[in-house]
């Protein structure tokens, strides 16, 4: 009876321990979508980031003209 026993209770050692190896692989699986998605979404934000600094160079540029014309026009004016 002692080796039933014994036996009875490796079963669930070992059914346990598939169990965990189950859940563990889960985990990793996920663990491994969400650094892909890190990943993409940081290369995501890094393009944005580069879009928003050629829009700012872009605006800057462009209300320097406005600037240097708006002077000409004040000198035109003045004269």
């Amino acid at each position: 009876m002692d080796n039933e026993y014994i036996l009875e209770q490796f079963g669930k050692i070992e059914s346990k321990v598939e169990q965990l190896i189950g859940t563990y692989r889960s985990f990793e699986l996920k663990n491994s979508e969400l650094m892909n998605k890190i990943e993409s979404l940081e290369e995501e934000l890094q393009s944005r980031t580069e879009a928003e600094r050629r829009y700012a160079e872009e605006k800057a540029l462009i209300r320097s003209k406005i600037d240097g014309l708006m002077a000409k026009l004040d000198e035109i004016l003045q004269d």
